[in-house]
């Protein structure tokens, strides 16, 4: 066996004692994430993560390269989406990596005290060495995971948000109220038109109410938007009723050469409606 090997054995017999001495170290006053933690459920799991991190990080005296990262990166991608981890502030996550590399720093110290005849200087510079880079390697892979998972979670979020916001509520007679409420940006009116067009066809929508009285700001992208979704409604055979046009879009309709001849016009949501059911009884 080479010292490498005996240092990672040294190592692999140490994993408890470093959770336990990290673990017991730990600044525990954090105002929030899961080094404050008091439930014995996550301090549990908290410990079991930080050992399992030592299994993989101690072959790193004596396996290739690729395949040491590669074994590591289920446990990163975990790390990264562990609902408490993402709760936490990440300095203080990138704290605790800090801190366990010192614990390795000091446990090779340790380990070089006890076979000092056999270890040269240049051998205990290179794990040290490797000790450092590879926990600097480490940290960046993780905040790299965890910035990505975290703004997949965001699109997702996003995404719930323009579909609660942009709802099509079912009225009688075939026909739908589409009730826009806030700002319109280019990422949600692109949502507004699809969102529309399928939800228009799964529930054979005939005659769509389109209220804007809610729509906070009001330019010509908006204007552009609602006449694109008006143009994409009548080519699938679904009348449109507009509503609650404020001055300034109607100008910034006039800008941009918009006609809006395919869709009725009224000035309120109630008018709207009272319109078609009068229009429904001539039918």
């Amino acid at each position: 066996m080479n010292t490498s090997e005996e240092l990672q054995t040294f190592l692999l017999n140490k994993a408890k004692q470093l959770t336990e001495q990290w673990y017991n170290s730990l600044d525990k006053s954090d105002p929030a994430g899961v080094y404050a933690s008091t439930d014995p459920d996550i301090i549990k799991t908290l410990k079991e993560q930080n050992f399992e991190f030592h299994l993989h990080f101690c072959q790193v005296f004596v396996e290739e390269e690729t395949s040491f990262y590669r074994n590591l990166n289920d446990w990163i991608l975990e790390i990264a989406k562990d609902e408490q981890h993402l709760k936490t502030p990440i300095h203080f996550i990138v704290r605790e990596f800090t801190r366990v590399r010192q614990q390795y720093l000091s446990f090779i110290k340790e380990f070089v005290s006890l076979y000092e005849k056999k270890i040269t200087q240049q051998q205990m510079e290179s794990w040290n060495e490797t000790i450092i880079n590879t926990f600097d390697r480490i940290i960046l892979w993780f905040v790299e995971e965890i910035d990505n998972y975290s703004k997949s979670l965001l699109r997702a979020q996003q995404g719930k948000i323009n579909e609660l916001s942009s709802p099509i509520i079912t009225l009688n007679n075939n026909t739908g109220l589409l009730p826009l409420v806030g700002d319109i940006d280019a990422a949600r009116a692109k949502f507004i038109l699809e969102n529309t067009i399928n939800q228009c066809a799964n529930k054979k929508i005939v005659h769509l109410f389109i209220d804007l009285s809610g729509v906070a700001k009001m330019d010509t992208m908006v204007a552009y938007s609602i006449f694109q979704l008006i143009d994409a409604l009548n080519l699938i055979g679904v009348e449109s009723t507009l509503s609650g046009i404020r001055p300034e879009i109607a100008a910034a309709a006039v800008q941009l050469g918009l006609s809006f001849d395919k869709a009725s016009i009224t000035s309120t949501l109630a008018q709207a409606i009272t319109f078609n059911n009068e229009r429904l009884k001539k039918k």
